[in-house]
């Protein structure tokens, strides 16, 4: 199988090795945006900066120059992966819109702006395209290692997802399918605002009780915009609705956790970003996750709250006494 992979970060890199390693011996090729980074991962075979220490086998080619004649072919046997942050994925889907192949991204998120979901940017970009999410708890480092790790290969199109089973279902890498896009989606880009709001918790030691609290209520939070957007409930108790709530809440590798440390630390949400020198998506999708539940009606008061704080309305004892000081409910009301 031919796989392309369209952006060098840590996890289009990491999917790259898993595609590389699997037993069927597809053909990889990781396309590099920075021309002198592509230069420096073909001499040193290694991504030195967003995962180093991790070599890159031979059989992974190193290009850059992403719009190549190979990705835009199509054809039979062949998976396009897109694997850049979300404020990218609109203007490579625009480049692949008359794609024949399937086309997968690795992105979570809502996109800055227009509030809509990865899907919904395909539909107004690329409408013609057969494409799918691939999803789930996964840190790309683990995956890179070949630490035991299961993803949601997540699409409408039986065709797409069949093509991410085959490219990345292996040993270490369990790929189950999912028809539910809606869902997998809200799930990958919720957890990572929720993931903020326990980084916070830990970083103020407020306990375990809390924690709990934070990622069960969460959840709910999750759930209940899904259903509001059309996705179906089951989808939330499965790998991309608590499986990666879980992990991107309590994971010492996560991005936005540390974000949340680090603003209970007392450093400015500048400071925090600019420390981790990668992308945490839940700092640019909690006011567009916010956007679209008030649209909808939908009560989040702790993506509200992680919204107040990253926005400088509150500090962060200010966020957790609003939460604590909410009137009482019932639990599923």
């Amino acid at each position: 199988m031919h796989i392309s992979l369209i952006g060098a970060g840590a996890w289009g890199t990491a999917m790259a090795l898993a595609a590389a390693r699997h037993p069927a011996g597809h053909q990889v090729t990781l396309y590099v945006r920075d021309p002198a980074q592509a230069v420096a991962m073909q001499q040193s075979r290694e991504n030195t900066r967003y995962l180093p220490g991790v070599p890159l086998p031979a059989s992974v080619r190193i290009s850059s120059d992403p719009m190549s004649a190979d990705v835009l072919s199509g054809g039979a046997d062949r998976l396009v992966v897109v694997a850049t942050p979300m404020s990218a994925l609109r203007q490579v889907l625009t480049s692949l819109a008359d794609l024949e192949a399937p086309v997968a991204w690795l992105c979570k998120g809502f996109e800055a702006g227009t509030g809509l979901m990865p899907h919904e940017v395909q539909a107004q970009v690329a409408p013609r395209l057969q494409a799918g999410a691939l999803s789930g708890p996964s840190f790309a480092l683990e995956v890179a290692r070949q630490q035991p790790t299961a993803l949601v290969a997540a699409s409408p199109h039986a065709q797409v997802r069949e093509a991410m089973v085959k490219a990345f279902h292996g040993p270490s890498l369990r790929v189950y399918a999912n028809q539910d896009m809606v869902g997998v989606e809200v799930g990958g880009a919720v957890k990572n605002v929720l993931a903020i709001a326990t980084g916070l918790c830990d970083g103020l030691q407020l306990g375990l009780n809390a924690r709990a609290a934070l990622i069960t209520r969460g959840l709910t939070e999750m759930t209940r915009l899904g259903m509001a957007l059309g996705a179906q409930s089951d989808t939330f108790m499965g790998l991309s609705g608590l499986g990666d709530l879980v992990l991107t809440a309590t994971g010492d590798l996560s991005r936005n956790r540390k974000v949340g440390l680090l603003l209970a630390q007392g450093q400015t949400l500048t400071q925090a970003v600019a420390s981790l020198g990668h992308v945490a998506e839940g700092v640019y999708s909690a006011r567009t996750v916010m956007q679209r539940a008030s649209e909808l009606g939908v009560d989040m008061p702790i993506t509200a709250a992680v919204v107040a704080l990253l926005d400088g309305q509150w500090n962060a004892q200010q966020a957790v006494q609003a939460l604590m000081g909410r009137d009482p409910k019932g639990e599923f009301a």
